[in-house]
């Protein structure tokens, strides 16, 4: 009888289980190494298989029994050593069939190729835990699962911004709010929904809330944006916090020197607290850093009008126009020179070009309008202020200058519904209650005057335009013989601007009509000893110029500096000069305003009075009583005697 057979690839091998060919048989018959048995005997132990024979382990291996072994009789000897042997192997056995790897599914081939290895059993263990390996998703990377609410594409960005900036436009800034904090939300590291977000808060007069998300915004880019730092230095710059805007905008040329912005808003406000010389070294590095740019050269042109240089700031205006032909901004700065210096037809040539360059633009139109009033074409005037106002509806300042025509030259009632319609527009608009106040007060009508100036203040109480409302209001009690309410007012609005020469010297005759003339000269001392001093250097002009052009000759004889005195204290101020150009002094310029009117913004000239009445009727019918509901309710005119800085 055999007892074993040894496997065929080596002598060393042997073969632990051997299952029975037959397949109703429930046995499997094992073998045991012949060196750990004490004698050679056939033995077999039933164990129930739950594999297939053709699926078992490598480790496992098939071997057909021989016919000896079925024939055979299955009793064991007697002996404790053998049955020990026996349990000893038993155990083993369960203890291999527990551990053993888990079946896998492979291809034909690979089953074949396994079926076939005859190689050593280390790299069968080897290669099988390599498969075993290729299946198990442990040995993946780890996939996080995104969030419930995906991210946008980015493009979705730009789209909610141009939405936001459409809804802030037509004074819906709780939808754009909310459109601006999803983005935020979104896309934290973007510094344009900061931006957006701050400039409607600001809007709103909400200036917390606004530092806030600026100051957000700052630490979500990390202080790299120099956008929101500039915008946040603009803010601090309202609210009178001047060294923490100084602080904002450094920080904002550090994080982009290139950021032309930023440079400008520091240098107007070095001029704003009279540090000329300050402000034009910020110009000048913003002309290194960013090179040529309409808005430098148009500040630095109207710092020379200060400075009574005009044919320098001549130039300079052309250099702005030169950069850019389509700023509005340069163009009105330009023509309001001239009209400074009696050249109304440059003046008129150059808001010309104005409209030309930005047909819809508010403040060309309003500029001009007023300027054709002061001069005494009331027609022209009046119709295009009627212009800017149907290219631009829900402006009050249009409204208010023509209010203020039509009170002057047509009839008050007249005026009263247009700055009715005016307040309606924009509630929160000091100016407009301002001047319906003054005209109430030349009408005799000083209740109400009282009532408009006192909803001008209870919108914002330090302001300028509040240091205006207070001198408006302190002369309508000086005239009615409220002496000490005029002083109030008086001393009121000097703690909100100290630089204003009306008010000092308004104050300084109400003393001296009353007889105190000792009082009156203490006043007008105290406005020369605190006031800014303007100090400028003429001689700075050429150093600039040196930087704008290296050809000191071409500059010289552009300027022709030895003659600028003479040209500007000469009768005909507009004529002889350094950029006296042809288009400025041609009284004629061929511009058709009508024409202009029907092709560029599609306006009937003949019927711009229906349309103003048509449009302003539904605003009106739409605003209802919205007149008086703005504003803080809590303000009063106590506020106005709190303890004054000026004495």
């Amino acid at each position: 009888m055999t007892i074993f057979s040894p496997s065929p690839s080596s002598s060393s091998k042997f073969t632990l289980l051997s299952p029975s060919p037959n397949p109703n048989s429930s046995k499997f018959h094992f073998l045991v190494n012949p060196l750990k048995t004490l004698s050679s005997h056939h033995f077999s132990h039933p164990i129930h298989s739950h594999e297939p024979t053709s699926s078992s382990s490598p480790i496992l291996q098939e071997k057909p029994q021989n016919s000896a072994s079925q024939n055979g009789d299955n009793e064991m000897e007697d002996g404790d050593d053998f049955n020990e042997e026996i349990n000893n192997a038993k155990k083993s056995l369960e203890e291999l069939l527990v551990i053993r790897r888990p079946v896998m599914e492979f291809s034909d081939d690979e089953e074949e190729e396994a079926d076939g290895e005859s190689g050593s059993l280390s790299s069968a263990i080897d290669a099988g835990l390599s498969k075993f390996a290729k299946k198990m998703p442990i040995f993946e990377p780890e996939r996080v699962e995104s969030s419930s609410e995906e991210k946008p594409l980015l493009v979705n960005l730009d789209l909610a911004l141009y939405r936001a900036k459409i809804l802030a436009r037509n004074f819906r800034y709780k939808e754009a709010e909310e459109i601006l904090i999803k983005c935020i939300r979104y896309w934290p590291e973007d510094g344009r929904p900061y931006v957006a977000l701050g400039k409607n808060l600001s809007k709103q007069s909400k200036l917390n809330e606004a530092r806030a998300v600026y100051e957000k915004g700052c630490q979500a880019t990390q202080g790299e944006n120099s956008y929101i730092w500039q915008c946040w230095a603009v803010l601090e710059s309202k609210m009178g916090n001047t060294r923490r805007a100084r602080e904002l905008f450094d920080a904002s040329t550090v994080a982009d020197k290139k950021h032309i912005a930023a440079w400008h808003g520091w240098a107007v406000l070095e001029m704003k607290q009279g540090n000329i010389k300050k402000a034009r070294n910020l110009l000048g590095k913003g002309l290194k850093f960013c090179g040529g740019n309409e808005y430098i050269y148009q500040t630095l042109a109207l710092l020379e009008v200060k400075a009574k240089r005009y044919e320098q700031a001549r130039y300079l205006f052309k250099q702005a126009t030169k950069c850019n032909p389509k700023s509005c901004a340069s163009w009105l700065a330009w023509a309001q020179l001239e009209a400074q210096l009696d050249n109304n037809s440059g003046a008129r040539r150059l808001f010309e070009k104005a409209v030309q360059a930005s047909p819809k633009n508010r403040f060309a139109w309003h500029v001009w309008g007023v300027f054709e009033g002061n001069i005494g074409n009331i027609d022209l005037a009046r119709k295009l202020l009627k212009v800017g106002h149907a290219v631009n509806p829900r402006d009050p300042v249009l409204l208010q200058s023509l209010a203020l025509l039509e009170y002057k030259h047509s009839t008050a009632n007249l005026a009263r519904v247009i700055f009715k319609r005016a307040s309606q527009l924009d509630p929160r608009h000091q100016p407009v209650w301002i001047a319906w106040g003054w005209a109430e007060w030349k009408e005799g009508n000083l209740a109400t005057a009282r009532d408009l100036y006192q909803k001008a203040l209870s919108i914002d109480s330090t302001s300028e335009s509040a240091a205006r409302c207070l001198q408006a209001w302190g002369v309508l009690e000086q005239r009615v013989g409220n002496l000490s309410a005029a002083r109030r007012l008086f001393r009121s609005s000097l703690n909100i601007n100290s630089q204003s020469y009306v008010t000092w010297m308004t104050w300084a005759s109400l003393e001296e009509d009353q007889g105190n003339t000792i009082r009156a000269e203490e006043i007008r001392n105290l406005y020369f000893q605190q006031r800014t001093e303007v100090v400028d250097d003429a001689s700075w002009i050429m150093g600039f110029m040196d930087i704008i052009d290296p050809a000191i000759d071409s500059i010289k004889r552009i300027l022709n500096l030895e003659k600028v005195e003479d040209s500007s204290t000469s009768g005909d101020r507009g004529s002889g000069g350094l950029i006296s150009t042809d288009f400025i002094m041609r009284s004629g310029s061929g511009f058709d305003l009508d024409k202009f009117i029907r092709e560029k913004l599609k306006l009937d000239p003949s019927k711009l009075e229906v349309q103003f009445e048509t449009s302003s009727s539904k605003k009106s019918s739409k605003s209802g009583t919205r007149i008086w509901q703005s504003g803080n309710k809590n303000n009063n005119i106590t506020t106005l005697t709190a303890s004054p800085k000026i004495s």
